[in-house]
């Protein structure tokens, strides 16, 4: 095995992650997290040389439509709900509480 992981590795991760193990936990994480890497060097040894890069398994094209204006709900019907509009905004845009200081 070309790379191997650490009970330094796991606490580290877990330090990052904001989580705790105990000892028990962080050899049973090791041995989860060394066999996840022998899975990938497995992967390594495949020969990809053949292989293009690609962005996407299929060739995709731009599915995407043109961005046209097109009629929509009155504003005054979509606003009439609001529990309050007023304000400097005029009627214009719903009116919250402020939630940051």
């Amino acid at each position: 095995m070309k790379n191997t992981v650490t009970t330094a590795d796991v606490r580290h991760i877990a330090e990052l992650s904001k989580l705790s193990f105990t000892d028990a936990e962080c050899e049973e994480m090791r041995a989860h997290l060394q066999k996840q890497v022998a899975n990938f060097e497995i992967l390594d040894s495949v020969d990809i040389s053949d292989v293009p890069p690609t962005a996407h398994i299929l060739q995709a094209v731009n599915v995407l439509r043109d961005d046209v204006v097109r009629p929509s709900f009155a504003n005054a019907s979509l606003l009439a709900g609001a529990p309050d509009k007023s304000g400097d905004v005029g009627e214009e845009a719903y009116v919250v509480p402020r939630v940051v200081d």
